[in-house]
């Protein structure tokens, strides 16, 4: 359960720092909104060194909870509601980060 919790706090900084330069550059926002996404992506860098695997093997797993929580955040934040077919790829992404994981050690 930790580590899946790293993984989400990971994914939002890692989507915050990506959004606040989006809404500069498409939306006209203000730049001053590159301060904080500088400092959610440093957070993120930071919260990938917490992870206990090895960190190929952490970046490959990282993959599929992020695609999970991109999706709530387009639900969330930009109030599209997921379809069948992205809850279907959530599924498969997440199985796959499953392997990876929590694989036996060797």
């Amino acid at each position: 359960m930790k580590t899946l919790l790293l993984f989400v706090a990971t994914a939002l900084a890692e989507i915050v720092g990506c959004y606040l330069p989006y809404l500069w550059l498409k939306q006209g926002k203000s730049a001053w909104l590159l301060i904080p996404g500088l400092l959610s992506l440093a957070l993120f860098a930071w919260l990938l060194t917490l992870h206990e695997a090895a960190a190929g093997r952490v970046y490959a797993a990282y993959g599929g909870v992020y695609v999970c929580v991109a999706l709530g955040w387009l639900w969330a934040v930009d109030q599209i509601r997921p379809t069948s077919w992205d809850l279907a790829g959530v599924a498969v992404a997440l199985l796959g980060m499953s392997i990876i994981m929590f694989q036996p050690a060797p």
